[in-house]
């Protein structure tokens, strides 16, 4: 892929992306719903879809203990289910959105922990700061940044968490190069993500929306343990969850791709 067509794939994630959190921050309750992974019910003027959450694995408790507006119905899995997080652990989330993943391994962690979202979307960190703000906590900070060029010093993370993000990146490897650097040495990763369970033919890659959709970009289950292991990760464990195509289904209503897709958990070591 040349570096046009990748610059071409973030423009179009980011602007998707920049949409959701406006949409988060206005009267939903009149909005007309459209594409992809619209939440379906309102909140005191926030876009929520409790039970889509429910359902990809998060318990009503989480949800509860999470800041209003944390919850932005996205996402494919729950990877705190996998990450065992620890109290003073560091943690970073890539792809943080409106922070509820993060709120929720700062519970998790402790105030002697510490806890790092990263999103390039500058709505999504500034939706995140708010729900920060709003909650007054002192152990977790939102970054602007690419998950290509994470804004985070070698070496100073204990666990990484994303949640239906990697896919979005045109240059994966890159992503897992970036992630290894940050961790430290026995430091783990803990990511839900949608991957392909067959080669997804080039016209579908080629759909921005389905790319930005988290469907086009997803990687081969065997190519991205290529990528993982190319990199330096060990005891990777890419777990596809068959379950998830019920859900999944209501991404892209009648899209063949669809049919090379399920959402995995993806677990390594450094």
């Amino acid at each position: 892929m040349s570096e046009k067509e990748s610059d071409g794939i973030r423009q179009s994630v980011r602007k998707r992306y920049a949409e959701v959190a406006q949409r988060h921050t206005i009267d939903c309750c009149t909005a007309e719903p459209s594409s992809y992974r619209e939440p379906s019910c309102c909140t005191d003027g926030l876009v929520v879809d409790e039970a889509y959450t429910q359902r990809i694995g998060y318990s009503a408790e989480e949800l509860q203990s999470a800041p209003q507006g944390a919850n932005m119905s996205l996402g494919c899995g729950n990877p705190q289910a996998i990450a065992a997080l620890k109290p003073g652990e560091v943690v970073l989330d890539l792809g943080s959105g409106g922070g509820l993943d993060c709120f929720l391994a700062a519970r998790q962690v402790g105030p002697e922990g510490r806890v790092i979202g990263v999103d390039m979307t500058p709505q999504m960190v500034s939706k995140a700061r708010s729900n920060a703000d709003a909650v007054d906590t002192s152990n977790v900070e939102f970054r602007l940044g690419e998950i290509e060029h994470l804004p985070v010093a070698d070496g100073t993370v204990d666990v990484i968490l994303s949640n239906c993000v990697i896919n979005l990146s045109p240059d994966k490897p890159q992503v897992f190069r970036e992630a290894y650097r940050v961790l430290k040495p026995g430091g783990r990763l803990a990511v839900s993500d949608v991957v392909a369970t067959a080669d997804i033919p080039q016209e579908l890659r080629n759909d921005e929306e389905l790319w930005s959709g988290c469907m086009g970009g997803a990687e081969e289950i065997g190519k991205l343990e290529e990528i993982m292991r190319q990199v330096g990760f060990r005891d990777i464990r890419i777990s596809p969850k068959d379950e998830s195509r019920e859900f999944m289904r209501e991404w892209a209503p009648g899209s063949r791709i669809l049919d090379h897709l399920v959402s995995a958990m993806i677990e390594a070591i450094k």
